[in-house]
C-alpha cells in the first residue's frame, strides 16, 4: 500500500464583509415594497440550485417561500426575521441562522444587510 496525498481545491475570502468587489445581482424577487437591490459572489454552484456565497441587499421588507435549506451567517447589518404564525427574531452581525426548506415569513432588512449563505 502506498501512502498518497489528496489535494483538495479551496477558495479562501479574507475579510468578506469588507470584500469591495461584488457583482450586481439586480433587484431582490423577494421585495415586497420598495426595490432592494442585490450584490454577490458565487463561492460554489452544485447541482439542483445548490450554492454558497456572499449575498448583500440593501433595506427593504421582503417575502420568502423556501423551496431549499439554507444556512445564513450575517456579516454586517441587521434585519428581522418573522416566520408565517411565528415571533419575528432580531439578526445581526455574528448570527448564524439555518431556515429549512418549507420556511415562509418575512425578512425586514433594517439596513444594507451581508451575509455568507448556503443553498442546499
Amino acid at each position: 500500500m502506498t501512502n498518497k496525498t489528496a489535494s483538495i481545491s479551496a477558495q479562501l475570502i479574507r475579510d468578506a464583509g469588507n470584500m469591495g468587489e461584488l457583482d450586481d445581482w439586480g433587484p431582490c424577487p423577494e421585495a415586497a415594497g420598495q426595490k432592494m437591490d442585490t450584490r454577490g459572489s458565487y463561492l460554489w454552484k452544485g447541482e439542483n440550485g445548490a450554492e454558497a456565497g456572499i449575498w448583500e441587499c440593501t433595506e427593504g421588507h421582503s417575502r420568502w417561500v423556501l423551496e431549499t435549506n439554507e444556512f445564513v451567517h450575517v456579516l454586517s447589518g441587521s434585519m428581522t426575521i418573522t416566520p408565517d404564525g411565528g415571533e419575528p427574531e432580531f439578526v445581526g452581525p455574528g448570527d448564524t441562522v439555518f431556515i429549512p426548506r418549507g420556511w415562509s415569513g418575512n425578512w425586514e432588512l433594517h439596513e444594507t444587510l451581508r451575509k455568507l449563505y448556503v443553498i442546499f
